[in-house]
């Protein structure tokens, strides 16, 4: 049997935007999270639970923008929101941290110098989008247009929300500027890129036995043996924008990097936040590396056979930058990072015949949960309840009605008051 005092449980759970209020559907991996946490701690494992708000990136930008803030005062005013939302729905972090913090810079910069130096970051010049009208080249969310492969006409320049195909902006049919409107024209522009497919063969290697070993979900084998299986490309990191981190090379000073290349890094950087909060107030604390690059820790395992297990929660769409390219950024710099070992992903939560969206505001958000009268427990163990594990679940307000009447209070508060009874009976009321 496994001695689960040498094993320690590294746990993080999707990192949220912080443009605008988490739904249920961004809740989903915090609290699924939240829940394993507790019972490793429940068992003895040494346990760390890391999330935070994801503040980088052009939808940032763009809603700063919108709300005429500047992205730091965006960041402020939202972050505040959502420690308030989870602090009510009694989500028990180790550290809820944010992804705008000297810490995250510091540890994204010295990734990207190990993978420069160890020749996986590669120079191109590319066709890139640029609006005449604001005079400048347009990163991912600052495009609007039709999918090419579904005919969505609401497409983002990184993603389509309606098929979920990754994109390029200058895939997009009839492109606009998000931000005037303008058709923008193709111009080159130079940036930096992960090179995915050098590291490839290691990462094969490494999936093959961390998704057995780890257990992954099985929509995550598939999606990660897909990207493989279709050859994996070289991969752009940097933006031209100016809300980021910015690129320690020269030549790159006015560009930063782009989000989902320093996003999961972040769960290091919130590891570290706490550390240097903990220094800072003189309360004991602990080397972030511990947890993340245990090799190089000043503080070793009590016992030989010590391990890190990190497990990682998140929806299906954010699959691939978990299993493939933070990985491989990992892989690339040559230390020995604390790599994956199970991926929990699920499958979507719709809302009544739609999706859940915070940018067009449709669904039940986690403001609307707070103010609704309904205990935060009713929401948690509905959510619990119809995790879309394996497909995706269409939230209603009747089904959650009546879940909650029938298996919470019902069945649940049945077998609770028939247990009570039975030890008031037979035993004095004592177990």
């Amino acid at each position: 049997m496994k001695n689960i005092k040498t094993t320690k449980r590294l746990i993080t759970s999707a990192l949220p935007y912080v443009n605008n209020i988490p739904h249920l559907g961004n809740l989903i991996q915090m609290l699924s999270a939240d829940v394993f946490a507790r019972f490793c701690r429940s068992r003895g494992y040494e346990t760390m639970y890391v999330c935070g708000t994801d503040e980088y990136g052009t939808a940032t930008e763009t809603k700063a923008l919108q709300d005429k803030k500047t992205p730091r005062e965006l960041c402020d005013y939202y972050y505040k929101i959502h420690k308030e939302i989870y602090e009510w729905f009694n989500i028990a972090f180790d550290k809820f941290g944010r992804t705008s913090n000297e810490e995250c810079t510091e540890i994204t910069q010295s990734m990207f110098n190990d993978l420069d130096k160890n020749g996986f970051i590669k120079e191109h010049t590319s066709q890139q989008l640029f609006c005449p009208k604001c005079q400048m080249f347009l990163a991912d969310r600052y495009v609007d247009g039709t999918c090419p492969k579904c005919g969505a006409t609401d497409a983002r320049g990184d993603q389509c929300d309606s098929c979920g195909t990754l994109l390029d902006p200058t895939q997009l049919l009839n492109p606009k500027c998000h931000t005037c409107g303008s058709t923008p024209e193709v111009r080159e522009t130079k940036h930096l890129y992960i090179d995915l497919p050098s590291i490839a063969p290691k990462l094969e290697e490494w999936m093959k036995n961390a998704s057995v070993e780890g257990k992954w979900a099985q929509n995550a084998i598939q999606m990660t043996r897909a990207w493989i299986r279709d050859g994996l490309n070289e991969r752009a990191i940097t933006r031209d924008l100016k809300w980021g981190i910015p690129v320690p090379k020269s030549g790159y000073e006015n560009k930063v990097f782009y989000v989902w290349f320093n996003a999961p890094i972040g769960y290091m950087s919130i590891t570290k936040q706490l550390e240097d909060e903990l220094k800072s107030a003189g309360k004991k604390s602990f080397d972030w590396k511990k947890w993340w690059l245990p090799s190089e820790s000043d503080e070793k395992f009590a016992e030989d056979d010590a391990k890190i297990e990190l497990f990682q929660f998140i929806g299906k769409d954010n699959i691939p930058f978990h299993t493939v390219v933070f990985p491989c950024s990992e892989i690339g710099t040559g230390r020995d990072y604390t790599k994956l070992y199970h991926m929990s992903s699920t499958e979507f939560l719709n809302y009544e015949d739609g999706k859940f969206s915070k940018s067009k505001g449709v669904g039940v958000f986690g403001s609307d949960a707070k103010e609704s009268g309904i205990p935060s427990d009713a929401w948690r163990f509905y959510i619990y309840y119809n995790r879309p594990e394996n497909q995706d679940y269409q939230f209603t307000w009747k089904d959650f009605q009546e879940k909650y009447n029938k298996e919470l209070i019902g069945n649940l508060g049945n077998l609770v008051n028939r247990t009570l009874l039975f030890i008031n009976k037979n035993y004095g009321g004592k177990i």
